[in-house]
């Protein structure tokens, strides 16, 4: 019943279908939960009709001021604020104002629980071996300041490939922040920018037209599954010890941990996806004594090269 109050003071409108379908109940129990608010006093209206539905009068009345917050979901809200990523945004001081006023508005309790919590945990999104400056994005205010009004970008790019220089012409559709890394998606047909190989820019006066269609989550999910596919596309057949396999990481892991075949002596047999020869060459050799390459016979014979050489040089010295 408490959602269904959220839902009218946010949306205003909506039908019986609709907040079943949102609530993830029958419509039936919408009509039971309707008839106790009325009963309870709340003003809920019902409209029939092709443009029906239900709606509260003048805001739901003071009954219907749900500001007050259940322990679980002020912790959701402490633990979900990236302070960081406020700040990279140009909206640090937002970020410290909004934290503020939503401590105030706790009771006392709840309030002391949530600054105990603030002690307890942290949220570091950035990787262990991150260089501050390769992912310094001295441009990212401009460009969510882009993002917020809806207005094209010209922007000075740096890319891979010759020319690594570009001048482009960027619609933006949205901001991703993975892994400690700003990413720009723009139009008009949708690519990845890295927002810190921005060299400069300017905003225009053009808006930004995003096709209905587009959804920011669904192409990121999209993008990192193509990444991925593209990404690992040979293979390297291993025996890996368990201490050997508990070294692997991402998609070497869970093939051991997936697909892996236990052998007698406690080893596993897996097919491991590879970004290439000299990926796998380098991953497996870490591995050292931990792991036994079977296939392909090329990345076989080059680590076993490898390794006569520095038993080699080893025993010479």
């Amino acid at each position: 019943m408490l959602s269904i109050l959220l839902l009218l003071r946010t949306r205003d409108r909506m039908t019986a279908a609709e907040l079943a379908a949102e609530l993830e109940v029958s419509v039936r129990t919408v009509y039971r939960d309707v008839e106790a608010l009325h009963a309870a006093g709340v003003p809920l209206y019902g409209d029939a009709g092709h443009r029906g539905g239900y709606r509260l009068l003048g805001g739901g009345g003071p009954g219907a001021r749900l500001t007050d917050l259940y322990a679980p979901e002020a912790e959701a809200l402490v633990l979900a604020g990236l302070p960081a990523a406020a700040d990279g945004l140009g909206l640090g001081g937002s970020f410290a104002d909004a934290r503020r006023k939503l401590r105030a508005a706790l009771p006392p309790p709840l309030r002391e629980h949530v600054d105990r919590l603030r002690t307890r945990f942290h949220i570091d999104v950035d990787g262990w071996y991150a260089d501050d400056h390769a992912v310094a994005a001295p441009y990212l205010p401009q460009v969510a300041d882009a993002v917020r009004a809806g207005l094209v970008l010209a922007v000075r790019y740096r890319r891979w490939r010759e020319p690594t220089d570009v001048d482009r012409r960027l619609a933006p559709y949205g901001l991703v922040l993975k892994a400690g890394r700003w990413y720009l998606i723009a139009g008009p047909d949708p690519r990845t920018y890295r927002v810190d190989q921005i060299l400069g820019l300017s905003l225009t006066d053009e808006p930004v037209v995003i096709p209905p269609e587009f959804d920011l989550a669904t192409y990121w999910r999209d993008a990192q599954r193509d990444f991925h596919d593209r990404l690992h596309r040979g293979e390297a057949v291993v025996r890996v010890s368990p201490r050997g396999a508990a070294r692997l990481t991402g998609a070497a892991a869970r093939a051991v941990t997936e697909h892996g075949t236990a052998e007698p002596d406690g080893w596993i047999r897996a097919t491991l996806p590879v970004e290439g020869p000299d990926h796998a060459y380098g991953m497996l050799l870490a591995l050292g004594t931990e792991v036994e390459v079977l296939g392909p016979e090329e990345l076989r014979t080059r680590i076993a090269a490898t390794v006569t050489a520095l038993a080699a040089r080893y025993a010479s010295s």
